[in-house]
């Protein structure tokens, strides 16, 4: 953690460590605690003796001690802080002069062209890092790069991450309802369609990322990131209308009133069910039998006292059965 944060050396930071945990110590000493040569433990003790981390013992200048960490320490991370608060307000300045630069775009910049899937990968990854609000995604097949939907470290920012899926997707097993259920715990919103337009990424309303053909074909990969604009802003009207059509998963089931219960398996067979998984699709997502799946999904419309699938779907709605509880982490 030293290392990381103070911008120590491993050796720098492991030295230390050792130095404060013994009341003194001389380099032939420390060397041994370390288990390294005394002439390398030498060089190491000016290094944090400069930097005010370590001082000669007044009884006896051949020995050391370590600064004590709490005043040590402090100064280093007052220093770090302030170069973050001005790192910050000098973000802020280069945002303000994009933005600027943007309102002064013309036709042919509202549109850049990424050319190989590297160069796809490694833009997705950094707008995603560059989040601040929200991130929107179609994930559509063929994957044209490999990895999770999202980044998790984007979402335990508090940043909004919202995917639409391919039904053809969820028929293939990729994602699996596992890898969803998990997601939507970490707090990313999660739904299916029969078919997504296209493959998309919209990241706070800024600016979007349109792969345009996926791994299959890696050496012709291009995308488009399209800067603010009418087309960017028909994008966004684009997911906002998909997301009101697509289907919400439920991995855990809700109770409404004197509902009838039902357990967590019935909700997320009910869950898939109403994305238009077939019963053999839902069973394989769900690892478990067509049989229990056929049984579970029987009993549902028997309890609800109707005679299809669209009546339960209905019916489902309106007794609660999908109400999933929502918490501060999890958004359905």
């Amino acid at each position: 953690m030293l290392s990381d944060v103070l911008g120590l050396t491993p050796e720098e930071a492991e030295n230390y460590h050792t130095l404060i945990s013994v009341a003194s110590a001389t380099p032939a000493e420390l060397a041994e605690l370390v288990g390294c040569d005394a002439r390398q433990v030498v060089r190491v003790l000016g290094i944090l003796e400069d930097r005010g981390l370590a001082a000669r013992s007044l009884g006896d200048t051949t020995r050391f001690v370590a600064s004590p960490p709490a005043a040590a320490l402090r100064a280093v991370l007052v220093q770090r802080q302030n170069e973050l608060k001005l790192a910050e307000l000098e973000l802020d300045s280069l945002d303000e002069i994009y933005r600027a630069a943007t309102l002064g775009r013309g036709v042919a910049d509202v549109v850049d062209v990424i050319h190989g899937s590297e160069a796809i990968r490694e833009r997705v990854g950094r707008i995603q890092l560059g989040a601040r609000k929200e991130v929107m995604n179609f994930v559509k097949a063929p994957f044209f790069s490999p990895g999770n939907m999202t980044d998790d470290a984007v979402i335990a920012r508090g940043v909004r991450y919202r995917v639409i899926l391919e039904r053809a997707m969820l028929d293939e097993g990729a994602p699996s309802f596992g890898e969803i259920a998990q997601a939507q715990a970490a707090g990313e919103e999660v739904r299916a369609a029969d078919t997504v337009p296209l493959k998309l990424f919209i990241v706070d309303r800024e600016f979007a990322i349109v792969p345009l053909i996926g791994s299959a074909n890696a050496a012709k990969s291009g995308a488009l990131v399209v800067h603010e604009s009418s087309l960017l802003d028909a994008l966004i009207a684009l997911f906002e209308s998909e997301w009101e059509k697509a289907t919400q998963f439920v991995t855990s089931a809700g109770t409404l009133g004197n509902a009838p219960a039902i357990d967590d398996l019935d909700a997320q067979i009910l869950s898939l069910s109403l994305t238009g998984l077939t019963d053999q699709a839902i069973a394989t997502q769900l690892r478990t039998s067509l049989r229990t799946v056929q049984r579970r999904i029987r009993h549902l419309m028997d309890a609800a006292k109707v005679q299809n699938r669209l009546q339960l779907g209905f019916h489902a709605a309106r007794l609660g059965w999908l109400e999933a509880e929502q918490d501060g982490n999890t958004r359905v």
